[in-house]
């Protein structure tokens, strides 16, 4: 038995808990807030603020833990660095957690170290350098905060008018204490990608089936597997995804996207941790889901293969008030009376506008469209009180 300390206690986390647990492990869930979901479901818990370097040093050394899994961004990962010379494996590695992180590291590392295709881009720590960042990019174009998640601070620029709200909705959307900005040319996409990507200790790197995936606010409504690409598409976003994990290096599961055009694959961000829109794979597609992989890639364990086995798609549940009651959801019953279905709820003790609750999972031989339909109806039915 492995103990591991989890940093990000959310549904992603939650779910790598359930896999870990499943296998043996003994996990800490840590956290800024009581109550998380890993929480729920993890051995241990800690609660502290992860921008606190003297509280993360102080947990680590009451634990001892075997591995550090980063669930979340908002992490002080310079001190990974020194975990590792302690003895502790950090996942992927420090490395890793420290360039994606932050977009400027990765972002650069991708498109400069490697040569890796990406969008045209440049970064902004005032207004005034967003504003030459959008003469270089042209408009419309893409600003958002280096250190964020699921989409805050993410927005388009448009016109002139758009510029210093922009820089402001970034800085609000900003995780830690960076205040900084990426800003990136549109590119005109045909659809955006996930592509799952599996680094092994002791074997080679593995691909799931590309998910698709639609967008509101930066953050994801749908999701679904497979999305029909292309094969020279698909073989060049494997490519471009093996180097860049390659060169961050360790072992784990990572969320990479791509924006798919007609010249190609373009490279967009990379999550080193099982990724929101891979949540579709809870509902049968693969023979292991993403967060099984994950758990099997840490603790050195065999990967035989990735197999898809049936379509599916999912749809997020979302809080439309704010409160700190504990949510009641209606319709679950009228959602539930589907076949090849599931709904996951993510017992998050607080609410707030947008917030991600809970997820619906259909899947079976329909067309992907057709399940993202049925996915979606069935969030409907669900309402948070």
């Amino acid at each position: 038995m492995k103990k591991i300390l989890l940093l990000g206690s959310g549904e992603l986390g939650k779910e790598f808990v359930i896999a870990c647990q499943r296998l043996g492990q003994h996990i800490i869930a840590v956290d800024s807030y009581a109550n998380a979901p890993a929480m729920q479901v993890a051995d241990e818990s800690e609660v502290i603020s992860m921008l606190d370097g003297e509280a993360l040093d102080r947990i680590v050394a009451k634990h001892q833990p075997d591995f550090i899994v980063p669930e979340i961004e908002a992490i002080r990962t310079e001190r990974f660095y020194d975990y590792e010379k302690q003895g502790i494996k950090v996942i992927p590695s420090a490395k890793a957690a420290n360039y994606t992180m932050n977009r400027k590291a990765i972002r650069d590392m991708a498109a400069i170290d490697l040569g890796v295709r990406t969008a045209t881009y440049s970064y902004a720590i005032n207004a005034e350098e967003l504003r030459e960042g959008v003469n270089k990019c042209g408009m419309p174009c893409v600003v958002k905060p280096l250190m964020s998640s699921s989409g805050k601070g993410q927005s388009v620029i448009r016109a002139e008018a758009d510029i210093e709200k922009a820089w402001t909705y970034a800085c609000e959307g900003s995780r830690g204490d960076l205040q900084e900005v990426i800003v990136e040319g549109f590119i005109d996409f045909d659809y955006e990608i996930t592509l799952l990507t599996v680094t092994q200790n002791d074997g080679p790197t593995l691909f799931c089936p590309p998910i698709g995936h639609r967008q509101e606010r930066g953050d994801y409504q749908e999701s679904w597997q497979p999305m029909p690409m292309i094969p020279e598409h698909l073989k060049e976003a494997q490519d471009m995804a093996a180097k860049v994990t390659a060169e961050l290096g360790g072992a784990g599961i990572w969320g990479v996207e791509f924006f798919i055009t007609a010249e190609g694959a373009y490279f967009s961000e990379l999550s080193p941790r099982p990724h929101d829109t891979g949540m579709v794979t809870l509902g049968k597609t693969q023979n292991l889901n993403e967060f099984e992989l994950h758990a099997r890639a840490i603790l050195s364990l065999p990967i035989p293969e990735i197999k898809l086995l049936q379509n599916g798609a999912s749809a997020v549940v979302l809080a439309e008030g704010e409160s700190t009651a504990t949510p009641v959801f209606k319709g679950l019953e009228d959602a539930m009376n589907t076949l090849n279905s599931e709904v996951r709820l993510f017992g998050k003790p607080a609410t707030r506008p947008y917030r991600r609750m809970g997820v619906t999972l259909k899947y079976g031989t329909n067309d992907v469209k057709e399940l993202v339909e049925q996915a979606q109806e069935m969030a409907a039915k669900i309402n948070v009180k």
